[in-house]
């Protein structure tokens, strides 16, 4: 929640300030929770998962709105999401998955300036009470080993 509320939130107006595009340059692909690389997108794992396995697939280009892809980056991102939901249903036996994009900060994108497809696993029986009494989310793995086991597999 403090997130969501703007705690801590990184600043995204700019090639230099904007997370999605410092992540690639990071150097250390497993600390920076990437799973892949393409040529013009890459997918990496959500530092705030909704379930284990939540990924984004993330054009490299700071480009805000989904109507101002190129063809080519629009053809490797729909690539990439569908090559990340059959490596995320082979590692972890997922049931279905929430897909989709939040275009615009009021639509409720936390990084409104780059785009980022979000790639949600989803198990019979995932929402739970603990989000509703406690305000807590329970992940069963840490991120590491989540990165490990996707990044293995999708090679």
């Amino acid at each position: 929640m403090a997130y969501i509320q703007g705690a801590s939130k990184p600043a995204d107006d700019g090639d230099d300030e904007c997370p999605f595009c410092r992540i690639p340059k990071s150097g250390d692909d497993a600390a920076a929770l990437i799973l892949a690389r393409g040529t013009r997108v890459y997918a990496v794992l959500n530092l705030y998962p909704y379930n284990p396995g939540h990924l984004m697939v993330v054009p490299y280009r700071h480009v805000a709105d989904y109507s101002d892809l190129t063809d080519e980056e629009t053809h490797e991102l729909a690539a990439f999401t569908q090559k990340a939901m059959r490596v995320v249903r082979s590692v972890s036996a997922t049931h279905g998955f929430n897909i989709g994009m939040n275009q615009g900060s009021v639509a409720g994108a936390g990084i409104a300036a780059h785009l980022h497809q979000h790639v949600v696993p989803r198990w019979a029986g995932d929402a739970n009470f603990m989000p509703v009494l406690a305000q807590t989310k329970v992940l069963p793995e840490l991120l590491g080993q989540t990165q490990a086991m996707i990044s293995a597999a999708w090679n």
